[in-house]
Formats: structure tokens, sequence, C-alpha cells
């Protein structure tokens, strides 16, 4: 065998992946060539350079990109499926500050965050954008543990020093000597859990945090995640806070926190005008987190309109303001936000399974670099679908197979998971 292909591996399986939003490629029985962690390409036939590689037949299961999730809360996971009859800030004050309060105690977090970690395992997601709390060393242990687990993402320290309890607040000289920990120890360009800036929201920040977070952003080159027009009253309290800013977006832009580096904001329930553009132009991608939205009661994310006007969404789980960390049930809870939608505007047509599919895995994938797709040059980043118990005769397609997994499927239909080529193990709980 040549030399050149002696890390290639091979995968035969049913592949299906979307190059494009509205589109599934998929190939029945295909090939798929990984080196070093990195797709090589896709084939019906295996070439005759590839012939006398390994290969890994997977019969007849589905080989997918695997799940990105694009906001979650890692401290908030014990509160999963609590206090969903509470609005936003209310919610906010009475169950997840004093949840987060507990994780200055890094046993505790321990506890907590190794659980997360194999939950994010259990459904699949191999990568994730995650607020920790405000807690260092806690923070540090969340990153370590990701590390441990093979799995990627982006992890923020949470900056805020107002609006909330005493013990979740620091001083702008705590942020900065945080941030340069963090930087020192996880920022390589080749790393898979590296840090992000995390200002929580513009209520929890005083104008000197929100331009620190600004400055280590644009020091570092770092990206940015916060949240953003999720919820009316939110929007009214920045309105009082930020009097001199056009909007909610205006505020964090005002700042250097809205696409002058990489920039993730969740839900957007409320944007539209001046502030839809102002994402658009900024390069702002978007998590939408259809669950969250639901449950705290903010209202339901105009995805079309966000599509439509060139801004690039991923999807999160938003736990614990979401109940569910399966990125598979937001796209279901996505495509059905758009419907109604739909009901009320038939210029807004609703969002098909591809649509929801690419917004998981390539539109996601993006912020990471090339991940969420089985193009060339892209991270081998997939999961292995059995789905034969959901079968129930041989007629289905192997996209009406797809579609039945994602609707009524679960974590035990995972058969197999791969971050950067790596098989990933179940992580220790």
């Amino acid at each position: 065998m040549n030399t050149i292909y002696n890390k290639v591996q091979i995968y035969r399986a049913n592949i299906i992946y979307t190059p494009e939003s509205k589109h599934f490629e998929v190939v029945p029985h295909g090939y798929i060539a990984v080196s070093d962690g990195k797709v090589e390409g896709v084939y019906t036939q295996l070439p005759k350079h590839l012939e006398d590689c390994p290969v890994t037949d997977l019969g007849d299961r589905l080989l997918i990109p695997a799940m990105n999730d694009m906001h979650v809360h890692a401290p908030q996971y014990r509160n999963q499926g609590l206090a969903m009859d509470e609005e936003l800030l209310p919610w906010l004050q009475n169950y997840t500050f004093p949840e987060e309060l507990k994780f200055a105690d890094v046993a505790y977090a321990e506890h907590i965050y190794r659980r997360f970690i194999h939950d994010l395992w259990r459904f699949g997601t191999m990568r994730v954008v995650a607020f920790a709390s405000i807690h260092l060393e806690s923070t540090r242990l969340l990153m370590k543990l990701l590390q441990q687990a093979g799995m990627g993402g982006r992890v923020g320290k949470v900056n805020m020093n107002r609006n909330c309890p005493e013990g979740l607040q620091e001083s702008v000289s705590e942020a900065w000597e945080a941030c340069d920990a963090l930087v020192s120890e996880f920022e390589r360009p080749d790393a898979l859990v590296r840090p992000i800036v995390t200002p929580r929201f513009i209520p929890s920040c005083t104008p000197e945090m929100l331009e620190a977070c600004g400055q280590m952003a644009s020091k570092y080159q770092l990206p940015v995640q916060s949240h953003l027009s999720e919820n009316l009253g939110e929007i009214e309290w920045v309105k009082q806070l930020e009097p001199e800013s056009k909007h909610y977006a205006d505020a964090y832009n005002r700042y250097g926190l809205l696409g002058q580096t990489p920039t993730i904001m969740a839900h957007c329930v409320w944007t539209d005008g001046d502030e839809l553009q102002m994402l658009s132009k900024q390069g702002v991608m978007v998590a939408h987190c259809p669950t969250s939205n639901f449950n705290i009661a903010s209202g339901l994310a105009p995805i079309r309109r966000l599509l439509n006007a060139g801004i690039a969404v991923g999807l999160g789980s938003d736990i614990s303001g979401g109940h569910d960390l399966s990125i598979f049930r937001m796209m279901v809870y996505a495509v059905q936000v758009s419907k109604m939608h739909y009901q009320r505007d038939k210029q807004n047509t609703f969002l098909s399974l591809s649509e929801a599919f690419w917004m998981a895995t390539k539109s996601a994938g993006s912020f990471f670099g090339k991940v969420g797709s089985f193009e060339p040059g892209y991270d081998f980043d997939a999961l292995v679908i059995d789905d034969s118990e959901l079968l129930i005769d041989s007629d289905y397609t192997l996209l009406q197979r797809l579609e039945r997994f994602i609707y009524t499927g679960d974590d035990r239909h995972i058969a197999a998971r791969y971050c950067q080529g790596r098989l990933i193990p179940e992580p220790q709980v």
C-alpha cells in the first residue's frame, strides 16, 4: 500500500449529510475515507488508490454528522426540567442564580459536570458552546473534563457584576485575571476545547465590565457568546440600562461584542428591523433554542426571517431554560416553531427537515471551523445510527429512515460517536 494512505480509515455505511441547507446528500452503502481525523472523500465505489485501506463495514446503519449544541448552561444541568412555570427574570433570581452559587465548590461542580458531559455524549453532541459559572476553577474543570472525554467546544467563564447575588459578582480586574489564566492554559489553534468571552447579558454587566469583555475578545482574538432579545421584559430593561444604544444589539456593538470577533447570540426571539440588519452585516451567528423560548415564555423566534437575512443559525438546548439536551429534538421543535410562524405569515415558508438538519450540523459546525459535514477537509465528527428497531418494513427510503429516527428515535439508537476522527467511548460519571 502506498505509504501516503497508511493512516486512512474507510467507513462503509448509508451516508447522509447536508452540504447545502436545502439538499441532503445521500450515498447508499457508500464509502467515506478519513485521514488524520479529516474527511478525504465520500464515494459510491471505493477508488483503486484506497482499495488496500482498512474498511469498517457498518452494514445497513446510517452515518451522519455529529450534533453541535450552540447554547447551553452547564451549571444549570441539575435544574433541567424544573421551574418551567416561571418567566425569564424571576426564573433567574429564584432558581438559576441559587444553583450557580454552588459552583464555588469544585467537588460539587465535578459531580454535575461529569453527568452533563455524559448526557451530551449520550445524545450525540460532540461539540458544545457552553456557559460555565463565574467560578474560574470550576470552569477549568469543565474544560478539562471535556478534553478528557475527547469532545470539543468553546467554554465561557461567565462575567457579571450587577443585578445578581453578591456571590456571583466579580470585579473587572478579577475577570481579566481569569481570562488571562484560561487563555494561557487552553487557547491553542489546534485545541478541541478553547475559551470564549462570556458576558452573561447586558443587565448583569456594568459598562466597565462590558468594555473589559470587548477588550478581552480583541486582545486574544477570542469569540464571544451572550444573550440577545430573548424576552420583552429583558429588552425594556436593557433600554433603561443603555439609553444611548439604538437597540439591544447596538449595546453589545458599542462595547466590541457583536461580530468584531466571531460571535454567537442566543435566542433573538424579537430581533427585527435595524437589529436584524446589524446581525447580518456583522456576521453574528444566532443560537435558536426553541424549548427554552417555550418554557420561559419568551416567544417564537423568527428563524426564516433570520435565514432570509443571511444570518447563520445553529441550534441550542439552553439547559435549563430548555428541558431537553437532544439536538435531534431541537430540530423537531425548530420545524414546529417555523410552522407556527407560517400560519401568521404565508410569505415565510416553514423550515424543511434538511434545513433543520443543516442548522444542527454544518451551519452550527462552522463556528468551530470545518465541522458538521462530510465534504473533503472537514473534521470527521460523526454518529452511527442503528435504527433497525424503528423499521416496520423494508420500504423506507434512507431519508425516511433518518426522519423517523429524528422524530421517534433516541440515544439508544446511536451505536457509535466520533469526534475529529476518534471513536469517543462513554465518559465516566
